[in-house]
């Protein structure tokens, strides 16, 4: 079993950064792939980016490439999201969940996930 907080989520003005924190309980957290998602009001919910369970594998969506960055430190249990040049298309809930299953970039390949994080960002 596998618990998730995320954290790190505020209203920031288009252009900034920040950085949310996915924390996890249990002892197997180390084994699993961890993806970030985001949901806007009236859309579905979108795959961001994912990293591996040894984090020797990134994926991230066209639309935040080069922009945005997965990490995870397993030793503390925790997954980052570093984003940065954030525009207003950026504003939504954002998700962590943890993995194991395919797709890479679809819900249906993670079966643990956060309660969610809001980041609004304003022009």
């Amino acid at each position: 079993q596998v618990q998730l907080v995320e954290t790190g989520g505020k209203w920031v003005q288009a252009g900034g950064s920040l950085r949310l924190s996915c924390a996890a309980s249990g002892r197997t957290f180390s084994t699993y792939r961890v993806g970030w998602f985001r949901q806007a009001p009236g859309k579905e919910r979108e795959f961001v980016a994912a990293i591996t369970s040894g984090g020797s594998s990134l994926f991230y969506a066209d639309s935040v490439k080069g922009r945005f960055t997965i990490s995870r430190d397993n030793a503390k249990n925790t997954v980052y999201l570093q984003m940065n040049s954030l525009k207003p298309g950026d504003t939504a809930v954002y998700y962590c969940a943890a993995g194991s299953t395919y797709p890479i970039r679809g819900p249906s390949g993670y079966g643990y996930w956060g309660q969610g994080t809001q980041v609004t960002v304003s022009s």
